[in-house]
This record gives C-alpha cells, sequence and structure tokens, in this order.
C-alpha cells in the first residue's frame, strides 16, 4: 500500500480522536435549552444529527463529521470519511441531498495527496445520492478530512436514537472492532486480511442497510462510532428502560479479538470504559470482548431496536447486504444497570 500519510498522523486517528462522551455531555449541559415548534431533533438528546421541520411533508437533516486520517491510502481515507459523515443522515432515516468538504491540511504536504482525499470523499457522495457542492479548508499541522451533510426525512418518519421499547430486539449491520484493527495495523501489530476485513466494512454506506429499514417497524435507530456499541447503546436506553447483549452474537472483524487479548486497544476505548463502567454489568469473564464493546467505531454499522416478530426477516435482509451482522441483544424493562452483558 502506498504510504501517503505517515504514521505518526493517524495513530489516534478516525473516531477514535472523538472527544469522550463524559467531557461533551458536560460541555453541552452548559447550554439552555432551545425553544423552536420546528426544531424536532436536537444535541439535548445526544442524537447523530439535528432535524428541522421546514413544512408537514419536509425536514432537513444536518449534520457534520471529521477526523485526522487513520489509513494510509489517501483516496481510501477520503471514502472512509466521507462514508462516517453521511451515516448519521441514514441513522436519522433520511436521504442525503448536498455534502460540503471539511479540509485541515499542512502547508507542507503534497496537494496531490489532498486530492486523493478529496476523490475518495467525492465518491462516496455520489454513491450516497448526494451532490458535492463545495467546502472550507484550512491550514493545520495534522491532515483532517470530513463532510458537512444535508439531507430530507418526513417529519413523521424521523429514527430517533432514544426511543425503543422494552420487549424490542437489536439488530447491528456491520461487526465491531475497527478502532483496534486500524490501531494496531498502523503500529504494524495486524495482519493485511483483517485490516482488508475493516476497510470493506468502513467503506460501505450505511444507506444499503437503511433503505431496508423503510419496509420494517424501526422504533429506535443510531450509528456505532466513537462512544463504541455500548456507549450508543447508553443513549439508546437513556434513563426510560435498560438492555441485555448478548455477547457470543455480537459480528466481529476478524483479528479484533486477538488483537485485544494482546492489549493492542485504544485511548479512546479506554475513555468510553470510564464513563460506561457504572451503568454497565458485565456477566461475562472475557475483557477482550469487553474491549471490543467499547472500541470506538469508525464508518460502524447501524443499532436498530425493532419488534421481536419483525427481527428475523429483517436480519435476512441484511445479511444479503454481505457484512457480518447479528440479532445482539433485546430491550428490557429499566433495571438497575443501563446494560447487562451476558453470554
Amino acid at each position: 500500500m502506498e504510504q501517503e500519510l505517515s504514521n505518526e498522523l493517524f495513530i489516534c486517528g478516525g473516531c477514535n480522536a472523538k472527544i469522550g462522551p463524559g467531557v461533551l455531555g458536560d460541555l453541552l449541559s452548559q447550554f439552555p435549552k432551545q425553544e423552536n415548534p420546528n426544531f424536532l431533533v436536537g444535541f439535548d438528546s445526544s442524537d447523530d444529527a439535528a432535524v428541522f421541520r421546514i413544512d408537514a411533508e419536509t425536514a432537513m437533516i444536518q449534520t457534520l463529521d471529521f477526523f485526522p486520517a487513520m489509513v494510509a491510502d489517501a483516496t481510501l481515507f477520503g471514502e472512509i470519511a466521507a462514508a462516517n459523515a453521511l451515516s448519521d443522515v441514514f441513522a436519522m432515516g433520511g436521504e442525503v441531498l448536498t455534502a460540503m468538504n471539511i479540509v485541515c491540511w499542512p502547508e507542507t504536504k503534497s496537494t496531490d495527496t489532498l486530492g486523493k482525499i478529496l476523490a475518495g470523499g467525492f465518491n462516496k457522495v455520489q454513491e450516497a445520492g448526494g451532490v458535492l457542492v463545495g467546502g472550507h479548508s484550512i491550514h493545520d499541522p495534522q491532515p483532517k478530512y470530513g463532510l458537512s451533510v444535508l439531507g430530507r426525512v418526513h417529519p413523521d418518519r424521523i429514527y430517533r436514537n432514544d426511543t425503543c421499547i422494552p420487549g424490542d430486539v437489536l439488530l447491528l449491520t456491520k461487526p465491531l472492532g475497527t478502532g483496534i484493527i486500524t490501531t494496531a495495523y498502523s503500529a504494524g501489530e495486524m495482519a493485511q486480511d483483517s485490516f482488508d476485513q475493516a476497510v470493506t466494512s468502513m467503506t460501505t454506506l450505511n444507506r444499503y442497510a437503511a433503505e431496508v429499514l423503510k419496509n420494517y417497524t424501526v422504533h429506535s435507530c443510531t450509528d456505532i462510532t466513537g462512544f463504541g456499541l455500548l456507549g450508543h447503546l447508553s443513549e439508546m436506553v437513556s434513563d426510560r428502560c435498560s438492555a441485555t447483549v448478548y455477547a457470543d452474537s455480537v459480528p466481529c472483524l476478524s483479528g479484533a479479538y486477538q488483537g485485544a487479548k494482546e492489549f493492542l486497544i485504544t485511548a479512546g476505548g479506554q475513555r468510553n470504559r470510564n464513563h460506561l463502567e457504572a451503568d454497565v454489568d458485565f456477566q461475562i469473564d472475557d475483557y477482550a470482548l469487553e474491549e471490543i464493546l467499547f472500541d470506538p467505531q469508525t464508518s460502524g454499522g447501524l443499532l436498530v431496536s425493532v419488534p421481536v416478530e419483525e427481527a428475523a426477516a429483517l436480519l435476512a435482509e441484511i445479511e444479503a447486504l454481505g457484512l457480518p451482522c447479528g440479532i445482539i441483544g433485546e430491550v428490557t424493562e429499566k433495571g438497575a444497570k443501563k446494560i447487562t452483558v451476558v453470554h
């Protein structure tokens, strides 16, 4: 693989670079609640994107995401960063309309490399059905790239991240482990085939899974990114209910478990563990699997809460998309802990 971005630039790249959920929550809690009848979804619910109603038939989805590189190949970095940013629109049940580039670039690095990053992003915006309409760039010692994305959804068909119902089944559309794998690979401690599997997952748009979901009853939906599976599931159950995760049913990328066993873990994963450990009851004795559940995901899959009677048919359609996926748990009545992890 062509080493277009030096290894020192992507040790803490991708969604592993996100500010931890505890710190972020404290910062956002300082702002007063904003009252506007058309402001349907905002940061007060820690949802994936903001939603603002235009009229009775149309609401606007607004989001942005960018981060440092976690792979050396420039085009691949552009594709992953774009797929990650676009995902928030699909997680809300919407369609992508437009996107704008966000670029931080060192004055000393070749703009030819930047051109490859932008080309990768352009390709994913087009694949998502959107139009790339511009952007903004600044000089910065560390390369960073992402998108600001505008989407559309019917006001009555928004997928919220905190509206699951006890009795629902939890389905995950992509495997876990991208943070562990990309970090270990950048240090020369992960096999090429494991990295290639992670790349396939990260560059696969959640558009395809979201299109399948439109044929089912979706009570709640979010995409798994920097807060890991357990962090985003904690937001999903909120303070209204709890969840049980079936550890043996969680799809994982090849190499992630062995990497975690060898303590090839991420700083972001440790931030997630520190923030969430009081809310999670691990009824398993498997440190490596715990790390995978805390692992920050870049361009991760959708976590969907659906009625139990629809789960098997939905799983069959998601499986047909070609990525490892699975029914990974259930939503329960509120218990002593937000999340219980069992075998």
